[in-house]
């Protein structure tokens, strides 16, 4: 099946000028965005508190929680009412309650697996999930450098549940692109290759490009 590969601009930011400053570098070019949030316990880094955190009205969001107790920003996470909210799969709390909550809500739900995670462990959350996101670099740090073997679990997830949405969260840019559009794929999560250079605009749709390419040379 040929599938629809979508380049997803990541915003992970400490405060609200930084992170009102990355919505508006990506504004004129997403209209879907991958944002982190971390609580500093399960992921060293702390980011924007969840209560603090908007999208423009027309955007698709996608609310990665990295938390060892999701359940704790629940009521928040329904009130922003993303379009996606991704859990993960090593939280310290049962999973299926708060993504049959989430159903319930209209928001489509999602599972994060770190790299030390075999799939196989995690059947029972993908098998009601939406989406599950595979990360290869290190929790809340953007340009991090990324695991490319994470990509063997792909064709894993792929084959106990083929309509799954299936994200990647790693490593990409514009060198890498193609490799991972070309890995069945449906959604490439970019960081510090958008946040970390003068013209975003310009890197996105250079990587969009590279989706449609076949070979080395086009």
């Amino acid at each position: 099946m040929i599938r629809t590969v979508t380049v997803v601009p990541a915003i992970l930011a400490e405060s609200k000028l930084e992170y009102r400053t990355q919505i508006e570098r990506v504004n004129n070019f997403a209209r879907r965005v991958h944002i982190d949030v971390s609580d500093g316990v399960f992921a060293p880094a702390t980011t924007l508190d969840i209560s603090n955190i908007w999208w423009p009205k027309e955007w698709k969001a996608d609310i990665h929680l990295m938390s060892a107790h999701p359940s704790q920003q629940l009521d928040m996470i329904m009130k922003l009412a993303p379009s996606l909210c991704i859990l993960h799969g090593e939280a310290s709390e049962d999973l299926l309650p708060i993504f049959a909550t989430l159903k319930k809500e209209g928001i489509r739900t999602g599972l994060a697996i770190l790299p030390s995670t075999y799939p196989g462990l995690v059947r029972q959350y993908i098998d009601v999930v939406d989406h599950v996101l595979i990360f290869a670099g290190q929790l809340g740090m953007q340009g991090s450098p990324a695991d490319m073997m994470q990509m063997e679990k792909i064709a894993i997830v792929r084959s106990m549940k083929p309509e799954l949405e299936i994200g990647w969260d790693g490593g990409a840019n514009v060198s890498t692109m193609r490799a991972l559009a070309h890995a069945d794929l449906d959604v490439i999560n970019v960081g510090s290759a958008l946040s970390k250079v003068d013209n975003p605009a310009e890197v996105y749709h250079a990587m969009v490009a590279e989706i449609d390419k076949n070979g080395v040379v086009i």
